[in-house]
């Protein structure tokens, strides 16, 4: 999501603590994501392509749900999104088969979801950032990011300087790039632990307005009851791009495989029609 540039610590002294925390919360009621699948920390090899994997036979990967339309559940309960079709690619070239991990999002981008065993890489609508990079290894570019404000019809606002000068209440999505870029523009928003909360907020006028990825803004404007009360006002260009994030000092055979699976994608069509099939618009043509 647009990941926060910035939740990430040095790695040196806080990994220890991350992954102390992160091991007691995944077994015990701290842990506020869910598995679609057990994993293990004890490493395995997939087939011929000798990658080291934390599960035989599975891509075990960490994600934030609901991140509609880059990971969320389907009417059948099943987790699906643009994201997933991405990494879905790396992972049937590996002959292995993709494991989501629903897990909070400042334990993915602190590294430590991945430093602990918990998953293989982490796809979650993840900004690459300097700061992110102390602590993960990025795949290549795969996604072009922006942010958006989303806010009720009638506020008269069409930038940030408008929500500042109206004095409208700014809501934002806690360890976001969205939220450090309101930040760095001078507010002090009220933070949210995910999207869907973020969006329940305004719709409850807890907010007047919030910052989030545009993607995923425009998704939430498809549905009538959201477009009917509320409308995208302004594009913030924050220049952003998504990539998959991998433990430090990753396979590089699995980051390898990863990053040729993308550029392949991009080559043959396959990215397009991914991107056409979630977004509704090819690659350039979004918002």
């Amino acid at each position: 999501m647009a990941l926060s540039p910035k939740g990430r610590r040095g790695y040196a002294a806080g990994a220890l603590a991350l992954i102390a925390a992160l091991t007691l919360s995944a077994c015990g009621s701290g842990d506020s994501g869910s598995s679609s699948g057990t994993t293990s920390a004890s490493a395995s090899s997939a087939g011929d392509a000798g990658v080291k994997l934390v599960q035989p036979g599975k891509l075990t990967v960490c994600t934030n749900i609901p991140y509609e339309p880059f990971q969320f559940k389907d009417d059948s309960g099943k987790i699906v999104g643009f994201d997933v079709d991405i990494v879905d690619l790396a992972a049937k070239k590996l002959g292995v088969t993709q494991n989501i991990v629903d897990i909070d999002f400042a334990v993915i981008k602190s590294g430590a979801a991945m430093a602990a065993g918990k998953c293989d890489v982490a796809a979650a609508g993840m900004t690459i950032t300097p700061e992110r990079q102390k602590n993960i290894d990025f795949s290549d570019p795969y996604f072009d990011a922006t942010q958006a404000l989303l806010a009720k019809k009638g506020t008269g606002a069409k930038s940030l300087e408008d929500v500042k000068a109206k004095n409208l209440k700014l809501g934002a999505q806690a360890s976001t790039t969205g939220l450090d870029y309101v930040k760095k523009n001078g507010f002090n928003p009220t933070e949210y632990a995910d999207s869907a909360k973020e969006l329940l907020a305004l719709q409850a006028g807890q907010a007047d307005v919030i910052v989030q990825d545009l993607p995923v803004v425009l998704t939430w404007l498809k549905k009538p009851e959201i477009a009917e009360k509320f409308e995208l006002v302004a594009s913030l260009d924050t220049g952003e791009q998504y990539g998959i994030g991998l433990k430090k000092g990753a396979d590089p055979v699995l980051l390898k495989t990863i990053n040729e699976e993308i550029a392949k994608a991009k080559q043959d069509g396959t990215y397009e029609k991914i991107y056409v099939k979630w977004f509704g618009k090819k690659p350039g043509e979004l918002g």
